[in-house]
């Protein structure tokens, strides 16, 4: 049976794929798997506005409390405050039900530790295994001894305050708007930004369970840029389904991507005699023009493979100060234990506040060489790396591009793609040696 994990947690069709009784089986497991150290672990549940969330939620609050845990329901609220709850209220897990960026139809369930970071690989090895092979031999607890649910929706609060805490100064004649992607900051983003007195207005804040993603948020940036134009606004934006990640539009429309804004944050934090080793994370699949502009300004980039966890484990393994990934997801050590778009997008404001600059200034100061990100939905990723074809086409596309450019190749952890990405000096060239490759994944895995 295929392994249930990928790089982010559980995913799948709800009700098809990701049932409620998988659902069912995680929360049981779970509960014994933490319970082993704490006779009754306690769960703090977040989601996102997906319509098949709540069906997931009672089903594995109903697993919890079967192995005799606590689960504690906060309703919708982005994935980050699920991880700052859990770390400051002394949960024993953290849990998270949602697909992020993808269609509606979609959901997941991830887990943060105690700590608030991500469970390990290893722990998420054990769990597969109870729930593959060990659900039989769970005891079941009677009487006083089974579990319990409480609702604190009202422990969002505690969130949204400490991200007001994380900045300060006068915002009210910054003219700010945010796209809410009908998803899991509805709510908390217009508590922040009204809070701190931006001058705000809010796009995709409606959630009505079929919505989420849908033509808005940070996939979909086209509505965010006409308004801001139209608003005439300092900048526009936007989150993801779960809100761990934004991108921004500056003043004249254009998007700036997570590269661009790491590099903003990483300057500001280089001024500052604050950014730690003078070294900011970022994943292969950040844009060349932003290793050349973080090494003129003084720092350097570390690079690890694509994920946030793999950004987090070189951020804590060296302690480092800050990373990310070019579709947004920015982890600050500082303040956080996982990407938080609502933290990343206040922290920028206060940069661009702090140098005087408009958005689209600090944007130029890199230059993005055209990058071709092409995805391709093949029926089996299995054994890619080891694919003599495609490994040969791979390396005659670098052959060609030379020390110029570069050509990345990857599976996705989520779903069943193929990524191909041809990154250089001509777009026209980068076109060509990605379409080809992209026939040869075709050809090789369909």
């Amino acid at each position: 049976m295929a392994r249930l994990f990928g790089t982010d947690g559980i995913r799948g069709i709800a009700n098809k794929e990701l049932t409620p009784e998988l659902a069912f089986r995680l929360g049981r497991a779970a509960a014994h798997f933490f319970g082993r150290e704490e006779k009754h672990p306690r769960f703090f549940i977040g989601r996102d506005t997906r319509i098949s969330g709540q069906l997931l939620e009672s089903s594995l609050c109903s697993g919890i409390c079967s192995s005799g845990g606590e689960a504690v329901v906060l309703g919708v609220i982005p994935t980050p405050g699920v991880a700052y709850l859990t770390r400051k209220l002394g949960g024993q897990a953290g849990v998270v039900i949602s697909a992020s960026h993808n269609p509606y139809a979609d959901n997941g369930i991830k887990f943060f530790a105690g700590s608030g970071y991500k469970l390990p690989d290893a722990v998420e090895g054990e769990l597969e295994d109870i729930i593959l092979t060990g659900m039989e031999t769970l005891p079941r607890p009677t009487g006083a001894s089974v579990g319990t649910i409480s609702y604190r929706q009202d422990l969002a609060m505690e969130y949204v305050d400490y991200l007001c805490e994380t900045v300060s100064g006068d915002f009210s004649n910054i003219n700010v708007v945010v796209d809410c992607a009908n998803g899991a900051s509805f709510e908390a983003a217009p508590e922040v930004f009204n809070r701190l007195g931006f001058n705000l207005t809010l796009l995709c804040d409606r959630p009505n369970g079929v919505n989420i993603n849908q033509h808005c948020g940070s996939t979909h940036m086209e509505g965010l840029s006409k308004a801001v134009l139209s608003r005439k606004a300092d900048l526009g934006i936007a989150f993801d389904g779960d809100a761990d990640r934004c991108l921004a539009v500056d003043e004249n429309g254009q998007i700036v991507d997570g590269d661009q804004i790491m590099l903003i944050l990483a300057l500001n934090l280089l001024n500052l005699a604050s950014l730690k080793d003078k070294t900011l994370v970022t994943t292969v699949m950040s844009n060349l023009g932003l290793h050349r502009a973080i090494k003129q300004a003084g720092g350097k980039a570390l690079v690890t493979g694509v994920g946030d966890r793999y950004v987090l484990e070189a951020m804590l393994k060296q302690d480092l100060s800050l990373g990310g990934e070019q579709s947004g997801h920015i982890i600050f050590n500082e303040y956080s234990t996982t990407g938080d778009g609502l933290l990343t997008a206040l922290q920028l404001i206060s940069a661009i506040r702090a140098t005087g600059k408009k958005l689209s200034e600090l944007a130029a100061m890199m230059t993005r060489f055209p990058q071709v990100l092409l995805n391709v939905k093949v029926r089996s990723k299995e054994g890619w790396e080891k694919n003599v074809v495609l490994q040969r086409a791979i390396a005659m596309a670098e052959a060609e591009l030379g020390e110029e450019g570069r050509i990345l190749v990857r599976a996705s952890g989520t779903e069943q793609l193929i990524r191909v990405m041809a990154e250089g000096p001509s777009l026209a060239d980068l076109e060509r040696l990605a379409g080809r490759l992209v026939e040869v994944v075709e050809a090789e895995f369909n």
